[in-house]
């Protein structure tokens, strides 16, 4: 065998992964392949100015590369079984929390040690939402901000980089099962394992796909969040934000039943272009350092879709309006709450009279054009109640970015062990469909590693 360990994606997931069989077993030949780049040759040509749009580079490097798209997310470690996936339903609750707590003191102890944990537990707000039909999920949060994320990542690497033998820029072609382990071919090469663990991302989705109809191994469709990013003065969320951080907060629409929920909140953050599969999107980051803090809080509006038979492609239909948003606007499209109220479409003279300054430089539109109207109109409604223990928030200068869509992979079959039916071949992270955090995902690497390291 040319490894005992081969780790295809370096995101959060495979990182702690690596991470853990060096920690258990340094003596095993581990091996990552990653599309991407390593961490600090991975930049974005888009500059706002010269470069305004995605130009369709080989690899992502916001999507891809060492640190995953996770690399340069807010860097929030949601420590809770409540959302972010259902690891716990595999692996048992409080082993998904020791986890994902083990996880919290390695970021601390390679770079965050002086970022704060926030939570909502016992909190005052809870009443608030609870009073105006709004519901606060639990949850411990580590902020690391986009600036020590980067830090941590690259003290890990550090710490890796002899231990581990990585390929950046390579793609994996296949896997395939061979006499007492698995094939991995990339390019020209093919190279064999003994164990071998997908941790792919959600840009890996159509890889994953097909790598289980390739080996046989069942899948499930899963959904897709569709919704905007909502950008608005600092201030109207500040009682929230100063003393949670981030609150994740579900509604369910007087109109259709449906629930809508807040995520990934930005204080005093920017929006951001994102880039899936050609697709440009919209997302949010914040800083822990202050002179890169910006007058703005932002956080996304998400309605959940999951379809039944005889529909499959969840992400597809995504994509679909993800594209439809990119041919409205060139990219992300951005719009007043007051002019979608109103029925009009944003002016580039009404967003520069606007008394919310953008942070992203996004082509004013009309999203009634784009998002299907039963989403639309749960996002709206959503937005009134948010109103209630936030006043602001349904100004007519908060600003609607569109569309934000996460992807959720086709959940793949695995055991409790995260194994798929061919012994041997992990699947963890957001790849597998069961996870869809930062927490989750890293936790899972760390889970797959002690297994492995038991069996081998």
């Amino acid at each position: 065998m040319d490894f005992d360990v081969i780790i295809i994606g370096a995101g959060p997931g495979g990182i702690f992964a690596a991470y853990e069989l060096v920690q258990k077993r340094p003596e095993l030949r581990i091996a990552v392949f990653e599309a991407g780049q390593p961490l600090e040759k991975r930049h974005c040509p888009i500059d706002g100015e010269k470069i305004t749009a995605c130009i369709g580079c080989k690899h992502c490097s916001i999507m891809s590369g060492f640190g995953g798209a996770g690399a340069f997310s807010d860097g929030k470690y949601n420590i809770t079984n409540d959302f972010g996936g259902t690891l716990h339903e595999y692996i048992g609750k409080r082993e998904a929390l020791a986890l994902m707590r083990y996880v919290d003191d390695i970021n601390l102890r390679f770079g965050g040690e002086n970022t704060r944990l926030y939570s909502t537990a016992g909190t005052k707000f809870k009443k608030l939402c609870i009073q105006n039909d709004l519901h606060l999920l639990e949850a411990s949060v580590r902020h690391l901000g986009t600036d020590v994320n980067y830090v941590v990542l690259g003290n890990l690497f550090t710490y890796l980089k002899d231990k581990v033998t990585f390929f950046f820029d390579s793609h994996v072609d296949s896997v395939k099962a061979a006499d007492e382990g698995f094939e991995v071919v990339c390019g020209q090469n093919a190279y064999s394992c003994r164990r071998c663990v997908a941790s792919v991302g959600r840009s890996g989705s159509k890889w994953m796909e097909a790598v289980c109809r390739e080996n046989g191994i069942e899948t499930r469709s899963n959904r897709v969040d569709l919704g905007v990013r909502v950008e608005l003065p600092a201030e109207v969320f500040s009682h929230l934000t100063d003393e949670l951080y981030e609150s994740k907060i579900v509604y369910r629409t007087q109109k259709y039943g449906d629930m809508v929920r807040t995520f990934c909140m930005n204080p005093r953050g920017a929006v951001v272009n994102e880039n899936t599969n050609g697709i440009v999107t919209v997302n949010g980051h914040s800083y822990e350092d202050p002179a890169r803090q910006t007058e703005n809080t932002n956080f996304a509006l998400l309605v959940s879709k999951h379809f039944s038979e005889p529909f499959r492609d969840s992400n597809g239909y995504g994509e679909s309006i993800a594209r439809l948003s990119n041919m409205l606007g060139g990219g992300v499209m951005v719009q007043r709450f007051g002019d979608l109220i109103r029925g009009q479409r944003s002016t580039p003279r009404r967003i520069e009279e606007s008394f919310t300054v953008p942070t992203l430089k996004a082509t004013p539109g009309d999203l009634s054009l784009v998002l299907p109207k039963r989403i639309l109109d749960g996002i709206i409604e959503m937005i009134y109640a948010l109103d209630k223990i936030a006043p602001g928030t349904a100004n007519d200068d908060t600003l609607l970015y569109g569309v934000e869509v996460k992807f959720y992979n086709m959940e793949v079959a695995v055991n409790e062990r995260l194994e798929t039916r061919l012994p041997g071949l992990y699947v963890i992270g957001d790849g597998s469909g069961i996870t869809h955090s930062l927490s989750h995902a890293s936790a899972s690497g760390v889970f797959v590693a002690r297994d492995i390291c038991a069996s081998i």
